[in-house]
């Protein structure tokens, strides 16, 4: 059962809604994004900023505000609807020391007044930073990718009906078995030509000794075979410069490669940073372990409820 709900003021419209209802979620850097058509009905009345909750089957799907309505010759409503992710877009300056990811995240909510859930502990303390004019989620996506690089623990940050929540990839398994009978097409490809680095040059300057030390990882094996990929960087603390260097070369040196699915049967629980059992032959490898949703897309009607998925980690890392 599908019940989707609009409050304005101290009015709740359960609205009449033509078509389908999608509902899509990114693992970095977006909000939570709900659309779908209203039909006027004489009696409903709602405005941009008013609240918007789904649920499915009596679970707790989306809870967000109203933030864009467009009218068409039909008179339908189409309504855009994002989850408090969207107020992460807002740009600040903020300069912080000796902080974590999650203490950032919670530093920076209690600033903007937004609701917070359950946020685990990234334990990497990121020495100092100076985010100036970026927006808030790209604050927090470069301390997660700092914490990432440095201890190769992958974060997710999402909003879970109203609270932003922090959790580690390894908490978000689900078990839901995608394989040839669940997904009707599928699209997969490999590259080098992205983010694959088999050469990592960090350097520091030394302003004691007024010279920049480098710290060089590498593997010659990978470099005989697709030539030199270097990936460099300047680095503010030199006390873990090579354990950084050996950690970005763990990350990097791989080949990229994407999976999207489409059509597959839809799951609510499923949503970015969520890890599903994905079992398909896909040409060159055979996929048979938990991979990570980048991104999924949702579509919900009366009698039916399917799902987009790309997906990534393991052999598949695009």
């Amino acid at each position: 059962m599908i019940d989707l709900l609009i409050q304005n003021g101290s009015n709740i419209y359960q609205p009449i809604i033509e078509g389908a209802i999608k509902w899509s979620t990114e693992r970095k850097g977006q909000p939570g994004k709900l659309t779908f058509s209203v039909v006027p009905d004489g009696i409903i009345n709602f405005q941009e900023g008013n609240p918007v909750r789904l649920t499915v089957d009596g679970k707790n799907v989306f809870y967000g505000f109203v933030f864009k309505k467009e009218r068409s010759k039909d008179r339908m409503i189409n309504v855009t609807a994002y989850d408090q992710m969207r107020y992460l877009k807002n740009k600040d300056t903020y300069v912080y020391s000796n902080k974590t990811a999650s203490e950032l995240i919670k530093m920076i909510a209690e600033d903007f007044k937004l609701q917070v859930g359950e946020l685990e502990d990234t334990q990497h303390k990121i020495a100092s930073r100076i985010e100036d004019n970026k927006s808030l989620m790209e604050m927090i996506q470069n301390a997660l990718d700092i914490t990432l690089q440095s201890t190769g623990k992958l974060y997710v940050l999402y909003d879970d009906f109203g609270k932003l929540t922090l959790k580690n990839v390894e908490s978000l398994k689900i078990d839901l078995l995608i394989d040839d009978e669940a997904a009707q097409d599928f699209k997969y490809s490999s590259s080098i030509d992205g983010q694959t680095f088999n050469k990592i040059k960090l350097s520091y300057e030394n302003e004691e000794t007024g010279k920049r030390e480098i710290y060089i990882a590498q593997d010659s094996s990978k470099i005989n075979t697709w030539g030199v990929l270097q990936y460099y960087e300047g680095i503010d603390d030199k006390l873990n410069g090579k354990a950084k260097a050996d950690a970005l070369l763990k990350l990097y040196n791989v080949k990229q490669r994407s999976l999207t699915i489409s059509n597959a049967f839809g799951d609510a629980r499923i949503r970015a940073g969520s890890s599903v059992p994905v079992s398909l032959n896909l040409g060159d490898i055979i996929a048979n372990s938990f991979l990570i949703v980048d991104r999924v897309s949702h579509s919900f009607t009366h009698d039916d409820h399917v799902m987009d998925l790309s997906l990534r980690g393991g052999l598949i890392n695009a």
